[in-house]
């Protein structure tokens, strides 16, 4: 049996990361579950997600040798998960992975099984926490705002996860999704 490809996925400032840590950690016993580690066009943060940070030339050579299962590009910054994933999916494990909204469809057609965990949180609290961040001006704090509510994710394979809380409630209900059969 082939295992679940996980996408959690929801718009910038909702929290994935540090719900995706925690969950990570929650579920670290757990072999039935993997937690895969993107490569990203960008700097190491150390108070962000764990990915690996590679060059744009570094990324398209893995990406033209077929090196990733998924790939795609957002506010000017290239992201993949690995090709390598595939095989712990063949052997039974679910791989859960930050994704991207705008890959849902071709994941859902290519790399069934697939299970969507949409995060979301109020406009007022993305904005805050996208201003916390300090990676982007107010206008395009706002434009992430608007963004956000014009992609809604919705399907019979999603979960919806409310990030509005303490962070213990939002990795609580992220790990009762990841775990839901």
């Amino acid at each position: 049996m082939i295992g679940d490809l996980i996408l959690v996925v929801g718009p910038s400032g909702v929290g994935k990361d540090t719900l995706l840590a925690g969950a990570r950690d929650a579920m670290a016993d757990d072999p039935a579950f993997v937690f895969a580690r993107r490569d990203i066009t960008r700097d190491p943060d150390p108070d962000g997600e764990n990915h690996r940070s590679i060059s744009q030339a570094e990324f398209d050579r893995i990406k033209a040798e077929g090196g990733y299962l998924l790939d795609w590009t957002a506010h000017g910054l290239s992201y993949g998960l690995p090709a390598a994933l595939q095989a712990r999916r063949e052997a039974g494990v679910h791989v859960i992975a930050n994704g991207s909204r705008a890959t849902l469809d071709f994941a859902r057609a290519r790399l069934a099984p697939v299970r969507v965990v949409a995060i979301n949180a109020p406009p007022a609290l993305l904005r805050a926490r996208l201003a916390a961040r300090g990676r982007e001006t107010t206008t395009e704090i706002e434009a992430r705002v608007a963004r956000a509510a014009e992609h809604i994710v919705s399907g019979a394979d999603v979960a919806q996860v409310s990030n509005d809380g303490p962070v213990a409630a939002g990795v609580a209900a992220l790990v009762a999704a990841l775990r839901r059969a």
